[in-house]
């Protein structure tokens, strides 16, 4: 099996995903890509949470090193790049589900909508169908 670096902490699989994912970045851009449509370098800079040009360039060539994105150039402009979720990128979706459903029990500034949490409480595999298939 894969690993994340050639010198890991340990072979423990929660060190595993944060040695992955282990910044405050990351999953902002996994969130980005899966949920709210984004593509490009310049979608991500959109961001509410203003993330700079070099630590976007690092967290997508990390993304893309561990196979979680994708990179293609876009048909109708070849300067520009295109980025999507991987199968193993879109296997996430359970996991920023779950995220956001602890964030929202936990966090009492939230902006999930209720339609979400509605969704989410009584329907979520039909939710996890629909988000993939918006992927694809």
């Amino acid at each position: 099996m894969a690993r994340n670096s050639d010198t890991p902490r340990s072979n423990c699989r929660i060190n595993f995903a944060l040695e992955t994912f282990g910044d405050k970045w990351t999953l902002l851009i996994v969130r980005d890509l899966m949920f709210k449509g984004k593509r490009t370098f310049g979608e991500f800079l959109e961001s509410k949470e203003k993330i700079s040009t070099n630590i976007l360039a690092d967290r997508l060539k990390r993304l893309e090193e561990h196979g979680i994105v994708e990179k293609t150039v876009a048909p109708d402009n070849r300067s520009k790049l295109l980025y999507r979720l991987t199968s193993k990128g879109k296997d996430l979706l359970p996991v920023m589900l779950e995220i956001t459903a602890w964030s929202v029990k936990h966090d009492a500034t939230r902006n999930t909508s209720d339609p979400f949490l509605t969704m989410f409480g009584s329907a979520k595999e039909e939710m996890m169908s629909a988000i993939l298939d918006k992927l694809d």
